[in-house]
This record gives structure tokens, C-alpha cells and sequence, in this order.
């Protein structure tokens, strides 16, 4: 939110209100809920593609000889193992090994660097970047008005940017990204994203974004493309069995609470912050485990949200951390932290206390949804 505590706008706001978007209040930005029918949007992501700005992602550039000595202290990944055009999802961690985000940062070029925040973290991970840059010969860069940055994903996302790129996209792997034009606009392609689909996210100067998203939408008009707001973004991303900060991550919450102690990069020469509080956390996984976030499928039409209790006996043995329909199960399904005891796939006696009521699920392996190859 602004210093006047009026909401951000994105450099599309008025295209979105044109297109008949309901906007919501997401993160301090008016950020476009839906279009029309969530479902509709997140069945066109899976089986064609769908349309999104993201432009409330926060950049934040880091440069100089020092930029990857810094991030390597302080970010819990090996980033200066990164090659230049390629990207890594890593995370940045409190000195008692809390998780203050989860991040993506891309190497662009020898000495430089851009990590990409939540947005509802980013003003926390440019504080905590700026300040563990003492001492460093590297310099920190609020970049979030620079960009605007908007996201082909689903089947025909390659197609519709081969259309208007001559671009390797071919060659372009997952998780990395380069330079390019697009439509004539200046773009870093990268092939990433939170939908569970190939697609691609452009990072653009915001004065190019509406041009941009009117030639994508032209491109994609004969294979069905659509719009795509922050709901159906959710529902794609729950199938997909990936985290979002504030429900699966937190900062009471360790890389290793989170199942995900794999972004810990140990063996990478010096300290870095929170190194010796993972230690402990890592040890701690291995001779007690933490509860272990599974996926859980209803057998009802009930829908399970955040915060609620997973029971099993008439015991609480875990707590919902998202849940929501899914389109393409076409069942109610959620994520959740549960007791180890309780989470192999299959295990039977497992519910959801709805408003009092516990409502049988199975418990299943995450994701919920994976693309054919």
C-alpha cells in the first residue's frame, strides 16, 4: 500500500476495469479477482492458456563485484552457483531460521542479479537485503516500479509467444530466462510460473505492459486464451502443490517445518544467516519429524479453508492451510500440515472439522495435479 494508504495500481488497471474485472485488495495493490467465471479460467490455464498481470511481484536488483557473495549469506541457497540466465527458487530466512519469503532469483548477467519477491513481503525482503548488504561490495536496488510483468501460462502459451518472439524459446528451460523482444517490446522471458503449466512471465517497463497484453490476447484469440485473475491463480497453484507464503510458509516456520529443507544449501563455502538455527532445525526433523504437509481430498462437497482442524480418533492431528474446489478433480481439496503418524497417502480415519461437523478426506500425495509432458 502507498505511504497514504491508497491502494497501488498496476500499469493495466484500467484495461482489467475495461474487461469487467472484480478487483480486490490484494498486498496493498487493486489486483483483478476474475474476469467472469473462476472455473472457467483455470480450465482454459490447464487445457489452453490463460493471461495474467502480475506486476505486484516485487523486483529487487542486486549489483556489484560482491552481489553473489551477498546473496549467498543472505539467502539460504547457493546462488552464486547459479549460471547467468538462469533462475533458482530459494528463500530468505530470520537468524532463528523463520521464513521471511520464498523467492525466485535470476541471474542476469556476470555481476547481477534480480530477486523476485511476494508482495506482501517485498517491502520486508528489501529491508532485510539492505541491511545484510554491510559490509559488501554490491548494492541494493528497489526495482518494483521499474517492471511490470505479465504471465502466458498452459498448453498453447509456447505457441502464442513463438508468434510473436524470435526468441530460443526452444531452447529456453525451465526455470530460466532471457532477454528478448515481444511484439516489439523489450521483455526478460522467463519460463516460470505458479500454475502448474509451461508458460512463460515477462518482466517489461510498465509504459509496454498494456501493448504487450493487447498483442498477447490478439496472438492467443483463435487457441483460448483468456484473462486470468488472483483466484483462479490460487486454485491452479493449490493443484499444483505449491506454497504460498502466509499459508504453507511462514516465519514460524523453518525450510525443514516445511518439508522443503531441500533450498537449504549447507554445503556452500561461509556463513550465512540463519545457518546455524537450520542446523539445529534439520537435526531436529531427523529425530522427531515435523508434521508433513499432504494433500487432502474430500469425499463430500464440503469446502475446507485455512485454520481449520484436521482430525483423525477424535484427536486434532493437523490444520488446514488452504483449501478451496477443485476444477479439475472436481472435488473439494486442500493442503495441510498433519501429524507424521497420519500422513502416508491412503491412511484412513481422517477428516476436517467443519463448523463442528468432521468431514471424511483422504489423504493423498501433493500435487493434486501434474501436467503430461
Amino acid at each position: 500500500m502507498s505511504s497514504t494508504g491508497e491502494l497501488r495500481h498496476t500499469a493495466l488497471d484500467g484495461l482489467h476495469r475495461s474487461l469487467g474485472a472484480t478487483m480486490t485488495d490484494f498486498a496493498g495493490w487493486d489486483m483483478p479477482l476474475r474476469y467472469g467465471s473462476e472455473r472457467d479460467e483455470h480450465i482454459a490455464v490447464r487445457t489452453k492458456a490463460g493471461l495474467f498481470d502480475l506486476s505486484h511481484m516485487g523486483e529487487i536488483t542486486v549489483t556489484g563485484p560482491q552481489a553473489a557473495a551477498l546473496l549467498d549469506f543472505a539467502l539460504v541457497g547457493n546462488i552464486g552457483g547459479v549460471k547467468p540466465g538462469r533462475a533458482r527458487y530459494t528463500m530468505i530466512c530470520r537468524a532463528d531460521g523463520g521464513i521471511l519469503d520464498d523467492l525466485i532469483v535470476y541471474r542476469l548477467g556476470e555481476t547481477e542479479y534480480m530477486v523476485v519477491a511476494n508482495a506482501s513481503n517485498a517491502q520486508v525482503v528489501l529491508d532485510a537485503l539492505t541491511e545484510r548488504a554491510a559490509g559488501f561490495d554490491a548494492e541494493v536496488r528497489d526495482d518494483r516500479d521499474a517492471y511490470a510483468l505479465l504471465a502466458v501460462q498452459g498448453p498453447q502459451a509456447p505457441g502464442i509467444l513463438k508468434s510473436l518472439t524470435d526468441a530460443d524459446l526452444d531452447g529456453l528451460k525451465y526455470y530460466a530466462g532471457l532477454p528478448g523482444t515481444v511484439a516489439g517490446v523489450p521483455a526478460l522471458i522467463a519460463r516460470t510460473g505458479y500454475t502448474g503449466e509451461d508458460g512463460f512471465e515477462l518482466f517489461v517497463k510498465p509504459e509496454h505492459a498494456v501493448e504487450l497484453w493487447q498483442s498477447l490476447t490478439k496472438a492467443g484469440e483463435g487457441v483460448g486464451l483468456v484473462p486470468c485473475g488472483l483466484s483462479c491463480r490460487d486454485t491452479l497453484r493449490l493443484e499444483a502443490g505449491m506454497p504460498l507464503y502466509g499459508h504453507e510458509l511462514s516465519t514460524s516456520l523453518t525450510p525443514f517445518d516445511a518439508g522443503l529443507g531441500r533450498v537449504v544449501k549447507f554445503e556452500k563455502e561461509g556463513d550465512f544467516v540463519g545457518r546455524e538455527a537450520l542446523h539445529e532445525a534439520a537435526a531436529r526433523a531427523e529425530s522427531r519429524p515435523p508434521r508433513v504437509l499432504v494433500g487432502l481430498v474430500a469425499e463430500g462437497r464440503r469446502v475446507p479453508r485455512a485454520g481449520y482442524a484436521v482430525v483423525a480418533g477424535g484427536e486434532v492431528i493437523g490444520e488446514v492451510t488452504s483449501g478451496a474446489p477443485s476444477p479439475t478433480l472436481g472435488k473439494p481439496i486442500a493442503m495441510a500440515y498433519v501429524d507424521p503418524a497420519h500422513a502416508a497417502p491412503g491412511t484412513s480415519g481422517v477428516g476436517v472439522d467443519i463448523r463442528g461437523s468432521h468431514e471424511p478426506y483422504e489423504v493423498v500425495a501433493l500435487p493434486f495435479y501434474k501436467r503430461q509432458k
